[in-house]
């Protein structure tokens, strides 16, 4: 039985990757720049969108993949592949999974929409899970049941380098965004089981840093205790427009979470870092099948 996965650019895998990979297709998510469409990864590059994201006048928008540009996707792999395994953005930060759940029902059970309730470097994790079910000859109906019933293994701990993002988005009020700038508070975020929850606040970036390891330990030691024992747990590093800085936090957990593999430092996708701007931090711990 032959597999096709697809997922969309939020995972952070570029088409590039999918290419070389052949049974893997990356939908670009769009986005409106002052009225102008672009596509993550197609017409628009990470150097580029920032360029446009700190300037003050921009007006940046995200959406979903136009149903068609999906549909589209799946026939064309249909007539080579008997079945597709579809992993969007999880449900929580977009309606995309729940339109593709839908039209999926059109196809006589040979697409599976997996609400894995994850993005970036874990929904890329969920995405390298799949191809290896595939290879090892698990059929459509058993790979969805093995990721659905592990999407909830993993964790994402985000440092924000500035309110004003959120504060566009309607996340904190103008007022809090004003003290928070004063203060220099730097919001740790969370996204655990697909939505993006405020997680912590603290006064600069080196206590920011040791608040997010020290989550993920936390959580390699409680909520993932028996994985993490059997050596199922690997963390990443995630960014926005600030390679170094990540460079320099992987380091930090190397030395305080040695015995956990690091699989990825990433660029955080366009779609969220349009949410929480330039600077962010994240780490995340995540299942391995």
């Amino acid at each position: 039985m032959k597999i096709a996965v697809v997922t969309d650019s939020n995972s952070g895998i570029s088409q590039k990757e999918a290419k070389e990979i052949g049974n893997l297709r990356v939908l670009p998510m769009p986005f409106a720049i002052d009225g102008e469409e672009f596509f993550e990864d197609i017409n628009l590059s990470q150097q580029e969108f920032y360029v446009k994201l700190l300037d003050e006048e921009a007006n940046i928008s995200t959406s979903q993949p136009a149903i068609g540009m999906i549909t589209i996707l799946w026939e064309e792999l249909l007539t080579e592949y008997d079945e597709i395994i579809h992993i969007p953005m999880s449900s929580g930060l977009s309606m995309s999974c729940e339109t593709a759940t839908n039209f999926a029902k059109e196809y006589n059970g040979r697409v599976h929409v997996i609400n894995n309730r994850r993005i970036s470097v874990t929904q890329k994790q969920s995405v390298y899970d799949a191809l290896k079910l595939a290879k090892e000859g698990r059929s459509g109906c058993e790979i969805a049941e093995i990721l659905h019933k592990t999407s909830m293994d993993a964790s994402i701990y985000i440092m924000v380098s500035t309110l004003k993002y959120l504060k566009k988005g309607g996340r904190v009020t103008p007022a809090a965004a004003a003290i928070g700038t004063l203060l220099k508070i730097k919001p740790v975020l969370q996204i655990q089981g697909g939505k993006l929850d405020q997680f912590a606040k603290v006064m600069n970036e080196k206590v920011a840093r040791q608040k997010m390891i020290e989550a993920v330990k936390n959580d390699l030691n409680n909520r993932f205790k028996t994985l993490y024992n059997n050596g199922e747990m690997k963390l990443a590093v995630a960014y926005t427009n600030c390679e170094d800085k990540a460079k320099s936090f992987m380091e930090e957990i190397k030395l305080q979470i040695p015995d956990v593999e690091i699989i990825a430092v990433d660029p955080l996708s366009l779609s969220v870092s349009c949410h929480i701007g330039s600077g962010a931090l994240a780490i995340a711990c995540v299942r391995a099948l």
